[in-house]
């Protein structure tokens, strides 16, 4: 029992610790180097930093590294800390967030000197273009593939037991990380929205890990939710440093990558649900579309299409006259109604 604890807190408490020093250093540095972008959720329109997730993705690589190093030296903790994990798959984890995080930093830093046209608005950041997304976010498959994770028998809701062969490893990794990562930088325009969101999922998942999945998705999971955590301080209303691309591209393929190393896959994919709405409404947009809104004297806002809906911010802002941490609020409680939907169809044993 104390081996179990401990192994799950220290590379946690580890995690947490990196991602505020990183975040602290990662401000200031993107702001003079000019990765920033212009937050419009405020009336004076402020240029905030950028790409925020460089330093939750140094928090994950060092926090699972200081499980890896327990495993490989001896210590004084050591009758009490003994990691059992598979390193390899561990590796294949931190490699591919780290990927996909490097994809999302090369959309983040093509900021221009004026503003240009981008996603139904104008903006100082052009980012990769629509094609070359989901071509460079296989990447972040690859070290997945190559160890062949998980496994190729999923329970999926209503199916039962389905085997997949390799049908698993070669077209539903690569699948579910371009998706994950895609579909999960699609909702991020508000302060804190996209980390409230990787938070419940995350949190959701270390529960599940606990009581019906394995260790090692427990592990993950943990670290994932220190490190959110962490970052939070600093992205919750009032944003000091935004997410970016790197942020949301790595957290998304890093819940993607979870589901599969920890073995949840149809909880995953409830979980996941309000991100695949999120996709398709944009789809209908043709991915020219927003998920801000029209800021108001008022501080409140106005939808930005009227009672045309492209997004979940749409949807709130259509229901309900919401400021921004409102907006973020409100996602962050449709995030948890579906982590909620997941445990009860588990309970029921729909998968």
């Amino acid at each position: 029992m104390y081996n179990t604890y401990l192994t799950l807190i220290i590379p946690s408490i580890v995690g947490f610790i990196i991602t505020v020093i990183a975040t602290r250093f990662i401000m200031s540095y993107m702001f003079e180097s000019g990765v920033i972008a212009i937050d419009y959720n405020k009336k004076n329109k402020p240029k905030i930093p950028s790409s925020g997730g460089i330093a939750v993705s140094f928090g994950i690589t060092i926090a699972v590294l200081t499980y890896i190093f327990g495993s490989s030296f001896p210590s004084p903790l050591h009758p009490f800390y003994q990691p059992v994990a598979n390193i390899t798959v561990l590796f294949a984890f931190i490699l591919s967030v780290f990927l996909i995080t490097l994809v999302g930093f090369i959309d983040d830093i093509n900021v221009k000197a004026t503003q240009t046209n981008t996603t139904g608005m104008k903006d100082i950041r052009k980012g990769l273009k629509q094609w070359q997304k989901p071509l460079l976010t296989f990447i972040g498959a690859i070290p997945l593939i190559a160890i062949n994770a998980g496994v190729s028998t999923i329970s999926l809701p209503f199916l039962g037991q389905v085997f997949l062969g390799l049908f698993y490893p070669l077209l539903i990794i690569p699948l579910a990380i371009i998706f994950a990562a895609n579909a999960f930088n699609l909702l991020g325009g508000f302060n804190g929205i996209s980390t409230g969101s990787g938070l419940v999922i995350s949190i959701g998942m270390l529960v599940y890990s606990i009581f019906f999945g394995t260790y090692i998705g427990a592990l993950l999971s943990a670290v994932l939710c220190s490190v959110l955590i962490a970052f939070a301080f600093f992205d919750f209303y009032p944003s000091k440093l935004l997410p970016g691309d790197s942020f949301t591209y790595g957290i998304g393929a890093a819940l993607a990558a979870l589901m599969i190393i920890g073995n949840m896959e149809a909880f995953g994919l409830i979980l996941f649900i309000p991100f695949i709405i999120e996709f398709l409404l944009h789809f209908k947009g043709k991915f020219n579309v927003t998920d801000l809104g029209k800021l108001r004297k008022d501080m409140y806002f106005d939808p930005p299409y009227g009672k045309k809906i492209y997004s979940w911010t749409h949807i709130i802002m259509n229901l309900k006259k919401c400021k921004e941490y409102e907006v973020s609020l409100y996602m962050w409680l449709v995030n948890i109604g579906f982590v909620l939907l997941g445990f009860a169809l588990k309970f029921l044993k729909i998968f």
